[in-house]
Parts: structure tokens; C-alpha cells; sequence
């Protein structure tokens, strides 16, 4: 999905909405992918894109370019035309390929392009048309969107017309937003941080499916979790980290904040500057908030904190499975 800059028309005519599309199919036959939805908006685009061994920015990257550049040859202007880079969700198939096509292609209704399913039926600037066999491009997989309607052609189009109609008249959908499922994978944080490490495989601003298709498709993915991601993947923050420390050292977590140089909460300090700053990879700034010591006192206290695990036998590893 994308959008023209500052949610501009981008698609003003038929002859930019063709030029679109040509690309479109272009780009579909290099990168080897298959278009299952699309739908052309006046200021946006959905595609529904199962793609090969290549990465989906092989398909986008040529299509957005090559459009914008001849956008603007057509409209005797200069700049960028769709914002930053597209959006994608890496979506479970099994589970929600279904709901995919049927949003996209009720779009053009939704958004009062078309007053019925009976226009949409024959409107050209959405994939529905072309299931319903009223439109055609030799790029888009109508084939592969009926055969998961069933073998007969007619009655597989007649099962997708209904399905489509179902999603008009508010029967209810699964959630398409993909948060919440990534949320269940660990917290929100740690997977945006995730997607920074893995941006150059996956680069997705979601991930819709449910925890075990998240999972599988980091490993898939084969670049490393940092240590931070790691364990903040286990809910691991600070607050956590100072409650356990408290309670190993015996002390009450509220006390951590006194001064003073009392041998125990001078330890437990050590060890959450330590464990936070080298292990968690926490903010310098919020420990030294929420400890009430000096940003500056951090970087020594952590020292301390590698000291005091040495000299007690204290391991990361088995002190976090406690």
C-alpha cells in the first residue's frame, strides 16, 4: 500500500492509472511474483502480492520510480510522488488471505468510487472486476483467487461474489491491522527494534498472523537477534530489572531510590546499571531517573556492578531464570 505525497491525487486519469498498471504487470513477470488484489484509489494504491525468492522492493522499487518519473513528465512538474517508502504487511496466507482480497478489492465501494457491487462488478480500477470476469490483464491471477472458491469456475465466482457481498453487508472480519498479533510475539518495542535489524530481508511495517507464523518468519528471515532484542522479547525493562534486583538483594524496591552508601543498595544500583546499560541495553538516562543518581554516576556504578558479579559469582543467566 502507498500514498501520493501529503495524500495528493497521484492517480488523476486513466492514462495514469494504465501507465500504473503496465508497470504493474512488467514488474510482476521480472520479480516473479503474483498479484492475488489491487485496487487504484485517487490518492493511493493496494496490491495483495505473493512474491518468489526475490524481496518484494524488486517489484516496488522499479514500478514507483518508473511511474513517478513519467507522472511527472505528464504533469510538467518535479518532486516526489509517493510517500517515504510503500507500506507492507507480511501476511499469514492460510489465515487471512481471503479477508486481504476481499478489503482491497471493496475499496473503490467503501470510499463511494462505485454506488454498488453491481458497478464494482465492472469497475476497472480494481481486481474484482477481473475475478468476476468482466475485466482482464494478463498479469493478474484470477485463476489462483477462484481456485480457492472452488474447482467449477462458476461456482467458485459465484462462492467470491457472495464472500465480497458478505464483507458489504458488516459480516465480521478478522482484525487486518496486525498489531495486536505482533504484540503477542514479545511487545510492541522489541519488535520494532526487530524490524530495524531486520530491514534489509523483511522490512515490513507488520507482520499479520499469529505468534507461530511471526516466529517462523524470523527464523526464516536468518540475521541474528541481538542481546537486546533478546531479552526484551522475554519482558525484560527496567522496572523488571529493578524489582528483581530488589528482591535478590533483599531489599524493598522502594529504598532503591535513597542515598547513601549502604552496602546493599549500593549493590543492588551496581547490578541494575550493569545489567541494564550492558545486558538490556536500557537508557542511561532513564536508569539514572529512576535509581536517583546522576547520569554521570552511571558508567561507574556499571563497573561496580561487573565487579560485584565477579566477586560473588553472580551470572546473568541464572540469575534472569530465577
Amino acid at each position: 500500500m502507498g500514498r501520493g505525497m501529503e495524500r495528493r491525487r497521484v492517480f488523476q486519469s486513466d492514462v495514469d492509472k494504465n501507465d500504473f498498471l503496465d508497470r504493474l504487470g512488467e514488474g510482476l513477470e521480472q520479480a516473479q511474483c503474483q498479484c492475488y488484489a489491487w485496487a487504484l484509489m485517487s490518492n493511493h494504491y493496494h496490491l495483495l502480492i505473493r512474491v518468489s525468492s526475490k524481496p518484494l522492493s524488486k517489484l516496488m522499487s522499479p514500478l514507483l520510480s518508473g511511474y513517478g518519473t513519467q507522472y511527472n513528465i505528464r504533469k510538467k512538474r518535479s518532486g516526489y510522488v509517493f510517500q517515504n517508502r510503500f507500506k507492507s504487511i507480511l501476511c499469514d496466507a492460510d489465515n487471512y488471505l481471503l479477508e486481504l482480497i476481499r478489503y482491497i478489492h471493496l475499496n473503490p465501494l467503501k470510499a463511494k468510487m462505485v454506488d454498488s457491487l453491481s458497478a464494482l462488478d465492472r469497475y476497472s480500477w480494481s481486481g474484482h472486476a477481473g475475478v468476476m470476469g468482466n475485466k482482464s490483464q494478463k498479469w493478474y491471477s484470477t485463476g489462483e483467487v477462484l481456485g480457492l472458491f472452488g474447482k467449477q469456475k462458476k461456482t467458485a465466482r459465484s462462492r467470491y461474489r457472495q464472500f465480497v457481498n458478505e464483507g458489504i453487508k458488516g459480516v465480521k472480519t478478522q482484525d487486518l491491522s496486525g498489531g495486536g498479533l505482533i504484540r503477542s510475539y514479545g511487545g510492541w518495542e522489541a519488535v520494532q527494534y526487530l524490524r530495524k535489524e531486520h530491514e534489509a530481508r523483511i522490512g515490513d511495517e507488520r507482520i499479520l498472523g499469529d505468534s507461530a507464523f511471526v516466529e517462523s518468519v524470523l527464523k526464516m528471515d536468518k540475521l541474528p537477534l541481538d542481546q537486546k532484542t533478546h531479552w526484551q522479547r522475554k519482558g525484560w525493562d527496567l522496572a523488571k530489572l529493578i524489582n528483581k534486583v530488589c528482591n535478590y538483594i533483599d531489599i524493598l524496591p522502594k529504598d532503591i531510590i535513597k542515598k547513601g552508601r549502604q552496602n546493599d543498595i549500593s549493590d543492588a544500583k551496581s547490578l541494575i546499571c550493569y545489567w541494564g546499560t550492558q545486558v538490556l541495553g536500557l537508557s542511561s538516562t532513564a536508569i539514572a531517573i529512576d535509581l536517583n543518581i546522576g547520569q554521570p554516576s552511571i558508567s561507574k556504578a556499571s563497573k561496580r556492578g561487573e565487579i560485584v558479579c565477579q566477586q560473588y559469582g553472580i551470572e546473568w543467566e541464572e540469575f534472569s531464570s530465577r
